[in-house]
């Protein structure tokens, strides 16, 4: 007798659809086995048989399926494929319990968000030993940062109520290191710093011992390195020379190394050197050797008047920063040339327009920008730090529109929250500390923006697309502001406003900046959603879990319209995951295609514009990685180099797929039976795809 009907785990009745077990046969086999999935349905003909056999009277369980599809699997020599089955099983069941504890109607808790929560942010003890649930980290962040309320007078519950249901309904989550370390003795809730390193032995390894304090707590650090005297220069001291800043660097590089080792997450680091620079030519391309500091991104800080030779062709002057004197020209063209080639490369160096940074320092009597933190989105001053979060903006979409008045409401709870971040604070210096709270800078940004796109129905690389970007982030810095401003009459200015850009323009303001643009990596995961505002970097891929295994992962949004719109299909699926790419594959509509346009997919001037519509509403910075396929020119990275100067980004990153030899995605790389898949490491979530990015958030 044929099956029928199936019961749900919530004892709903269904009609029996056996598509559904072949599809999670299908996957399992891709994933586990890297097959093609032409066994799936002998396998699932096999379940259904028995399936039929052991229930003539009454319905089977879901459970009951799945216990069959495990049994058969056994028995078809598919060891591996049935454990691993069993365990997702296991862990999906996991996230159902998870799902009455939060309260959350529609948990968006996928198996590796779970595995990534449990690898890095879960509390542990001296053995070892996780002692908390997610549920339990989102009340340890939520009280210690709503406990700073009590500080000004007012009454904590209320905001640790908000701030909790903020994390818990994924609206909106902080960097990484307000995760980790709430509520612990180490306490340091920042991801972005910026140190000094002045031109003497004293200060550089000062620097070096600061950074390893940072690193050691889950911070990214930025250096100017521009202030060392160049190689080859003078050491009066010693009657010696010196080495120049790339040799010094080796030596962060170094001491990063060793920190990371024992980390919960990588070390990363930003090297920044002045395009006037004696040593330019060494910096740009020191990075072309492979394994060569390894823990840094290089970006060069190229001036208005660099650019200025560069447009007409002329040469312009090296400068020692030792004594400030000229040493010797090079040709603008020439040094434009190899920052290009060196970008193609390797994807170093990046640029960083430091004039045009600048031109929006809210605090230019205090002191002049000279790097960022290692993603390049937030520029700050020597012994600066700032916190930053990020609003979930695919959950602010309902019925196909954006819901500004969550949106709004999130944005005022989210600035709440990161001001009080200030505060509950345990900085590693007191230094940084003191510029810290005197200019209280945070970072509020977006993530999930290519998945509100596809809910909205506008495709990433439209002018729609900018259009609506410029007006989203218009509305975000604004809400943003208002309740800084707020914050600011009930509590009081940050200490540097009177020496700020806004003593003339608004009447009080909490924080010197509000908002930052961050590659959210692995908070987007949590979330389930797209990184920053990145395009989605593959609609099918293979996973590599924490635990060295591996999902068969599909964008959620495109499972949904393919399901709706009849073309599904496991076999579909396994087509679209040797490219990741759904351009070339028949069966899927043409305007679903125009939809769902991966990063590489879309030509680099989108990229460029995409972050230009971003940054025009920005305090702070963008960080936007411009993907290249392997296939792009050397003048390719010129354009996009050049486009960014001309929209007035604060600057440009670059990367060609397979420029460098450690990658977290890979394009048709894992291979079997002449069979290729994208695949990804567990936290990549979008745009830098090397492991030199420390997967912030």
């Amino acid at each position: 007798m044929a099956i029928a009907k199936i019961r749900k785990r919530d004892g709903r009745v269904v009609d029996f659809d056996s598509s559904r077990i072949r599809d999670a046969i299908h996957r399992a086999l891709v994933a586990v086995e890297l097959e093609d999935g032409e066994r799936a349905e002998s396998v699932t003909r096999e379940v259904v048989e028995l399936l039929e056999e052991r229930f003539r009277e009454r319905i089977p369980s879901v459970e009951d399926a799945q216990d069959i599809v495990i049994e058969v699997l056994k028995r078809s020599h598919y060891a591996k494929v049935a454990e691993e089955y069993q365990d997702y099983r296991k862990k999906k069941e996991e996230i159902r319990k998870l799902k009455g504890k939060l309260g959350i109607i529609e948990p968006k808790f996928t198996v590796n968000a779970l595995e990534v929560l449990r690898k890095r942010y879960l509390l542990r003890d001296e053995t070892e030993r996780i002692v908390e649930t997610p549920t339990q980290m989102f009340k340890r962040v939520a009280k210690t940062v709503a406990r700073v309320d009590e500080k000004y007078g007012a009454e904590s519950n209320e905001s640790e109520k908000i701030f909790y249901s903020m994390m818990t309904k994924l609206k909106a989550i902080p960097n990484s290191p307000t995760l980790f370390n709430s509520g612990t003795e180490i306490a340091q809730l920042s991801a972005c710093f910026v140190l000094p390193v002045e031109d003497s032995l004293k200060s550089i390894f000062t620097a070096v011992k600061n950074m390893a304090l940072i690193e050691q707590t889950g911070g990214g650090v930025g250096f100017d390195f521009s202030r060392l005297r160049p190689n080859g220069d003078i050491v009066r001291s010693t009657k010696g020379v010196a080495s120049g800043p790339v040799s010094f660097m080796r030596v962060f590089d170094t001491a990063t190394e060793v920190i990371k080792a024992g980390g919960r997450r990588r070390g990363a680091m930003m090297g920044v050197l002045r395009v006037d620079h004696p040593d330019i030519i060494e910096f740009m391309t020191s990075k072309q050797k492979p394994s060569f500091l390894s823990n840094f991104n290089i970006s060069v800080a190229v001036t208005d008047d660099f650019m200025k030779a560069l447009e007409v062709d002329e040469e312009y002057w090296l400068v020692n920063a030792r004594n400030e004197e000229r040493v010797r020209k090079l040709k603008a063209e020439d040094v434009w040339d190899l920052m290009t080639k060196s970008a193609w490369a390797s994807g170093d160096p990046g640029v960083l327009f430091i004039d045009e940074i600048n031109r929006y320092n809210p605090t230019p009597q205090i002191g002049r920008i000279e790097s960022t933190n290692p993603c390049g989105e937030q520029p700050l001053l020597p012994y600066e730090s700032c916190n930053l979060g990020s609003i979930n903006l695919s959950g602010m979409v309902e019925d196909g529109k954006i819901d500004w008045k969550k949106l709004r409401e999130t944005v005022g709870n989210a600035v709440h929250f990161l001001d009080n971040v200030i505060d509950a604070n345990k900085y590693p210096l007191k230094e940084i500390e003191a510029v810290t709270k005197a200019n209280r800078k945070i970072g509020l940004g977006v993530m999930g923006f290519a998945d509100m796109l596809i809910k909205v129905g506008v495709p990433y690389n439209s002018e729609e697309a900018l259009q609506l970007a410029e007006n989203l982030m218009k509305f975000i810095e604004e809400e943003a502001r208002k309740k800084s401003v707020e914050i600011g009459e009930e509590r009081g200015s940050f200490p540097n406003f009177e020496k700020s850009v806004w003593k003339d323009r608004y009447s009080a303001m909490r924080n010197a900046t509000v908002t930052t643009i961050a590659p959210t990596g692995s908070i987007s995961i949590i979330a389930g959603c797209s990184s920053g505002i990145e395009p989605i970097f593959a609609i099918s891929f293979i996973r590599n879990v924490l635990d060295g295994t591996r999902l068969f992962e599909t964008n959620p949004l495109f499972e949904i319209i393919a399901k709706k719109r009849g073309f599904y299909s496991a076999k579909l699926l396994e087509e679209i995951a040797k490219t990741g790419s759904v351009q070339k594959i028949d069966g899927v509509p043409e305007n679903i295609k125009r939809l769902f346009v991966t990063a590489l997919d879309i030509e680099p001037e989108w990229h460029v514009r995409m972050q230009a519509a971003f940054q025009k509403y920005t305090d702070n910075a963008v960080s936007k990685t411009v993907n290249l396929p392997n296939k792009a020119r050397i003048e390719d990275v010129r354009k996009v180099f050049k486009l960014a100067w001309r929209l007035k980004c604060k600057g440009v990153t670059v990367f060609r797929y397979g420029s460098k030899p450690e990658q977290v995605l890979y394009i048709g790389e894992v291979k079997t039976k002449e069979r290729k898949f994208v695949t990804a490491e567990s936290e990549y979530a979008g745009g830098c795809p090397t492991k030199t990015c420390p997967f912030p958030g």
